[in-house]
């Protein structure tokens, strides 16, 4: 399959793909035209690496969790740590998102919205 193709078929930019080859997270093959050739293999890691990104996970922790993935001998128990890791952080950022919402919504609530220069939401940012 060409870039193209792939692309098509993972949803995903070529420019993306191009980038995760860079980075040695999938290794095309080449053909005597030097053209990118991809495999079915590349095709399901690419796929696993959209759905991992789709879920927050870092590059660094979709090289960790496609290493596992492709390592047959691995124990379950690192992938549900890094997954547990990552849900950790999921909702530390919610609680940070929460705490914003709660504050514009304040800000918000407090402001006129009329012709006046006085703006509690520009207040409550600058103090």
């Amino acid at each position: 399959m060409n870039i193209g193709e792939v692309s098509k078929r993972t949803g995903l930019r070529a420019k993306t793909i191009r980038y995760y080859e860079d980075i040695g997270l999938v290794k095309p093959l080449r053909d005597t035209n030097d053209y990118r050739v991809f495999r079915e293999t590349d095709l399901h890691k690419l796929i696993f690496l959209s759905r991992a990104r789709a879920l927050g996970f870092t590059i660094d922790g979709c090289r960790n969790l496609l290493a596992l993935y492709e390592d047959e001998t691995r124990a379950s128990a690192e992938v549900k740590e890094i997954t547990n890791k990552h849900l950790e952080e999921i909702e530390a950022k919610i609680i940070d998102l929460q705490a914003m919402h709660e504050t514009l919504t304040h800000l918000s609530k407090e402001c006129a919205g009329d012709h006046r220069p006085d703006c509690p939401i520009l207040n409550g940012l600058s103090a």
